[in-house]
């Protein structure tokens, strides 16, 4: 009886090791990185590529609007990215050449032209079906891998939204048209409703939360920028937040003012689930020193 009695205690203990917190998922060795959207000339070739990590270009951006005088056209995407010199060809070409890297599109975005994106369906089930047939075949035809959620300003409510982005990327996985599928929200209250709303519903086909740490205010602190991690952490519930910076501007907590730091102690609580970035085409000004730090660091540098 008491060998038994010890037996059990054993078992429960290695249990309770298993699902202690201090047995976290690994970090992990993903780096994303937008792309395209400043007509800049610049090629995927530009960047530093790491062999060793996982690596996501997201071509920005796909929008559902004309392409000229630009108006919404319920769910039909057009290409708005340098589609000149980010080809298919050039997907292609950086795809052979590195295996470590995917290639994915982002939706929406800010603006087109000097106009702000609006997400404008009609309805749920013209949206879902001119977006499923119009991704697809934009998808298909540059070789690519998944896709990414940007709206940023919204004539619909939550619901809606939720509806139509979840119903599209559970059916392009459904077909097996994509592998992965991200959001990219921000700490903005109708921003967050909707994007919160579609994670209620649909978070079982979100893989990656590449929230926009670099909204916040310029000057936040190491400690600000944790505590966010930690509040958007628990936004979305078991979703793999990505931490971010821009090279556009210095909003946020800025690679010089202590974000490598901050991914630091992330990554020493093994929380470090990604980095992004917005974005290459304001990166090639540096020489993408930043993105260089970032890969590294994921790799177990500083």
């Amino acid at each position: 009886m008491a060998s038994t009695v010890l037996l059990s205690f054993f078992f429960l203990f290695q249990a309770l090791l298993i699902l202690s917190p201090s047995q976290a998922a690994p970090n992990s060795k993903l780096f994303r990185e937008y792309i395209g959207s400043k007509f800049n000339n610049i090629k995927f070739s530009d960047v530093p590529i790491n062999p060793s990590v996982d690596f996501h270009f997201i071509l920005s951006f796909a929008i559902d609007y004309t392409t000229d005088s630009p108006s919404p056209t319920n769910g039909k995407f057009n290409i708005f990215w340098d589609s000149d010199n980010l080809s298919p060809s050039q997907v292609h070409s950086i795809k052979a050449d590195h295996g470590n890297v995917k290639v994915g599109l982002s939706l929406g975005g800010d603006c087109v032209g000097s106009r702000k994106a609006f997400f404008t369906p009609s309805s749920v089930d013209s949206w879902v079906g001119n977006a499923v047939s119009s991704l697809t075949k934009i998808i298909k035809q540059y070789g690519l891998d998944g896709i990414d959620i940007d709206y940023e300003h919204f004539k619909a409510d939550p619901d809606t939204f939720a509806a139509c982005i979840g119903q599209l990327v559970t059916t392009l996985k459904g077909n097996g048209v994509i592998k992965f599928a991200s959001i990219a929200p921000f700490d903005d209250n109708e921003v967050q409703s909707h994007y919160l709303a579609l994670w209620r519903k649909f978070g079982n086909v979100i893989d990656y939360i590449n929230f926009q740490f670099y909204a916040y205010d310029q000057g936040t602190t190491v400690y600000q920028f944790l505590d966010y991690f930690n509040t958007q952490s628990s936004n979305y519930g078991g979703g793999k937040v990505l931490v971010s910076f821009s090279t556009e501007g210095n909003e946020g907590l800025s690679p010089e003012a202590g974000f490598f730091t901050a991914c630091g102690m992330l990554r020493s609580q093994s929380k470090l689930h990604g980095i992004f970035v917005w974005s290459a085409d304001d990166s090639m000004g540096n020489g993408f020193a930043y993105e260089r730090r970032s890969q590294a660091l994921l790799l177990g540098g500083h």
